[in-house]
């Protein structure tokens, strides 16, 4: 990235389209760092659903440059004791609330350095106790692009940041077994079981690997949808997270699961 090039702004909410509260956010960045571009990440998350926007948020974080600025708003607490924060974590900087959504994100990168937003300089002049995603998210993620410090924005936060319950996989005799995470806009069950666990516990030489959710059997896991057409699989997607799929449906329908689902990987030894 060019040095004169200030890193993006992205956007994750739970906020839809339907109303004005994205634009609004757009509209305080353009007004305090009219250069810096702003991509919105996703604002289909489930209304306070704080565990999908972590998830999302985490899956979406390396596909952007190093010092992005990502906003983050799943705040059912919103106006209340609940912190505001920015933070610097991995390659990346994060601003939104304490409340578990950057759980994903702690778990794969370290945690650099953490602010409490508690300097009003940097907040809109009338801070709503219902929208802090435009009058405290918004400006402060912008005057961050603009080159304010991070210091400036609060006092350091050096207790630990708020993470949710994060399921892990167990390894078993012969298998692996994880759960469904969530559910994508394609009906693909997206689940615990990386790439990396698959490829530490499962032995290259396993005679056999079969994919199990819930009580169906997926069948072996598939490099690509098209390997199966029109029937369920199990595949590696684009994030690194063994998915169940079916190619053109949706396994979510066909299956009748959700999210928390049985998912178990398992092999035998020729």
């Amino acid at each position: 990235m060019s040095a004169n090039l200030a890193p993006p702004i992205t956007l994750l909410t739970d906020f839809g389209m339907q109303d004005t509260y994205v634009a609004e956010m757009h509209g305080v960045i353009a007004g305090l760092a009219p250069n810096v571009r702003v991509i919105d990440l996703t604002h289909a998350i489930l209304p306070q659903n704080i565990r999908q926007g972590a998830l999302a948020l985490a899956d979406a974080v390396e596909a952007f440059p190093d010092g992005t600025i990502h906003v983050a708003v799943v705040d059912p607490g919103v106006g209340s004791r609940r912190r505001a924060v920015a933070a610097e974590i991995g390659r990346w900087r994060f601003v939104g609330p304490d409340n578990g959504l950057l759980t994903g994100v702690l778990r794969r990168w370290p945690r650099q350095r953490v602010v409490s937003l508690t300097n009003p300089q940097f907040f809109r002049a009338a801070v709503s106790r219902t929208f802090h995603g435009r009058d405290i998210f918004a400006p402060v993620a912008a005057h961050w692009a603009a080159g304010v410090a991070l210091d400036a924005f609060g006092n350091p936060l050096e207790t630990p940041l708020i993470q949710l319950d994060w399921p892990s996989p167990t390894r078993g005799d012969h298998c692996l077994t994880g759960q469904v995470l969530a559910i994508d806009h394609f009906g693909n069950l997206l689940t615990d079981l990386t790439v990396d666990l698959l490829s530490t516990h499962v032995p290259s030489g396993a005679a056999s690997v079969t994919v199990l959710v819930g009580e169906q059997c997926v069948g072996p896991i598939v490099g690509a949808y098209s390997e199966r057409p029109g029937q369920l699989l199990a595949l590696v997607g684009s994030h690194g997270r063994l998915e169940i799929a079916v190619e053109s449906g949706s396994a979510a329908k066909q299956l009748q699961l959700g999210v928390g689902a049985t998912v178990v990987v398992q092999w035998s030894h020729s």
